[in-house]
């Protein structure tokens, strides 16, 4: 039988419908679109995809259960390495990891392994009938400071060979960027809640409402009866251009904006927490952080949303999925431009005129593309006497987030590199004896695969330790 040289598309909501609603996006593939994609899959005897993955799931396996139609028999292969099968089915890079290694991608598309993964999953979650059931305890007790995927893969993993494990929540509901973060149109927050029911069968507690510097230390965690502590408390602290005009009304980081939204249901008529909906909006940044700013925007009502982007559309960091749903959507691309100042109304003849302190648009500068910066990438530099201006009535930066201090600043010896990062060794130990430590907290913001990755690591590290305790 000759291989179709393309994926399978994934069917989708109609742009000009899903731009005014926050249902998923992405449909999935039916029984038959799965099957016929997983007949694309080689075989490889080398498994170069499995190299590809942060954690290292078994692919062509997991992919061989999907032609036998053993969709229960291929969740179980990926439950293996993976705790959140259904989430990375959705919102991980495949394209830059798995899919990238892929030997049918030499000559046509590569399969289509997170489309595959995300069917398996959702076929698990609505036929599975059976809980996971907890291993016998081992008698050693371990913390988790943060809920999402670090954390959680790091508890799952360390659950799995009996481990009596804690996560603390700093927020009211677990998951950490998975909800507050990923829009409901990526990411439904059910299938969030739906993953850590899972860990909680496996006997994880989960304690929601706990900082951890604040609430709790991590040496009074120790002080508990913890042997051991992972800090995967991501990088939640957002960054600033520091230009005039950052102060007004109508400012928001990305992170403040998309946690209105995702957790606290700004969306809804009658929300618990204020948001500005309808105007115009300007995003500022390229990721994919942005580009669910921007969607959020649309979907709250905006008349018009323009991403601003200092490079071009091929230095774009954003998934070229997401890139291509948001312009399906009517997202305005301004590239080769940059903020220079944020505008506003002020009326000093009268301070009490409600539209005092307000944006009123934003005024940029053309760029165009040096040499290579550190980076690799092509140095944007302005135009001079390029200046121009956008009319709009909201700014969103999304030009990216740090670690908070907080642990830091209360946990002694802790070593910090400047960005704020915690600092680990090649097994996630930090400069802390049994203190571990991965994702966001310790590289900034990053990918959720990669942050399953470094929880995993850290698992197997604390396993190690505390076995040869």
């Amino acid at each position: 039988m000759a291989l179709d040289p393309k994926k399978h598309e994934m069917p989708a909501q109609d742009p000009q419908v899903r731009a005014h609603n926050f249902d998923e996006v992405a449909l999935g593939y039916t029984e038959e679109m799965a099957v016929s994609e997983a007949q694309r899959c080689l075989n490889c005897k080398n498994k170069p995809c499995v190299s590809g993955c942060p954690v290292n799931v078994n692919i062509p396996d997991f992919i061989m259960k999907i032609k036998e139609k053993d969709y229960e028999g291929a969740y179980q292969i990926i439950n293996k390495t993976s705790s959140l099968p259904a989430v990375c089915g959705r919102v991980c890079p495949q394209e830059t990891q798995c899919e990238a290694k892929c030997t049918m991608g030499v000559k046509f598309e590569p399969v289509g392994i997170g489309r595959l993964e995300r069917y398996v999953a959702d076929w698990h979650n609505e036929n599975a009938k059976e809980k996971a059931q907890a291993p016998e305890s081992n008698g050693h007790k371990v913390a988790i400071v943060g809920s999402g995927p670090s954390g959680l893969t790091c508890a799952g993993d360390l659950a799995k060979k009996g481990y009596k494990v804690s996560v603390f929540e700093a927020l009211h509901t677990a998951g950490g960027v998975l909800v507050y973060g990923i829009p409901e149109f990526r990411l439904p927050k059910a299938i969030v809640a739906r993953e850590v029911e899972g860990l909680k069968d496996l006997g994880v507690d989960v304690e929601t409402n706990v900082i951890i510097g604040k609430t709790l230390t991590v040496d009074e965690l120790f002080d508990m009866g913890y042997e051991a502590v992972f800090i995967g408390s991501g990088a939640g602290l957002p960054s600033f251009m520091n230009i005039p005009g950052e102060s007004l009304k109508g400012v928001y980081s990305a992170n403040e904006y998309l946690t209105r939204s995702n957790l606290m249901k700004a969306f809804r008529d009658d929300p618990r927490t204020p948001i500005m909906k309808g105007g115009k909006v300007a995003v500022v940044g390229g990721g994919n952080v942005a580009m669910d700013a921007a969607r959020t925007a649309l979907r709250l009502g905006a008349e018009h949303v323009y991403i601003v982007y200092r490079r071009s559309m091929e230095e774009l960091p954003a998934r070229a999925e997401e890139v291509e749903h948001a312009k399906e959507e009517g997202i305005d691309f301004r590239l080769l431009n940059n903020p220079v100042e944020i505008l506003g109304y002020n009326n000093p003849d009268d301070p009490r005129d409600p539209k005092n302190g307000f944006v009123t648009g934003i005024r940029c500068i053309r760029m165009e593309l040096g040499e290579p910066d550190a980076s690799g990438r092509r140095r944007p530099v302005p135009i001079e006497g390029s200046e121009f201006e956008l009319d709009v009535d909201a700014v969103i930066m999304a030009i990216g987030t740090s670690p908070n201090p907080l642990i830091k600043n209360t946990t002694a010896g802790l070593e910090v590199n400047r960005r704020g990062g915690i600092v680990v060794n090649e097994d996630g130990l930090t400069s802390r004896e049994a203190v571990y430590a991965g994702g966001d907290a310790v590289t900034g913001a990053a990918t959720v695969i990669s942050a399953m990755g470094a929880g995993k690591l850290a698992a197997a590290s604390i396993d190690k330790y505390l076995s040869s305790k």
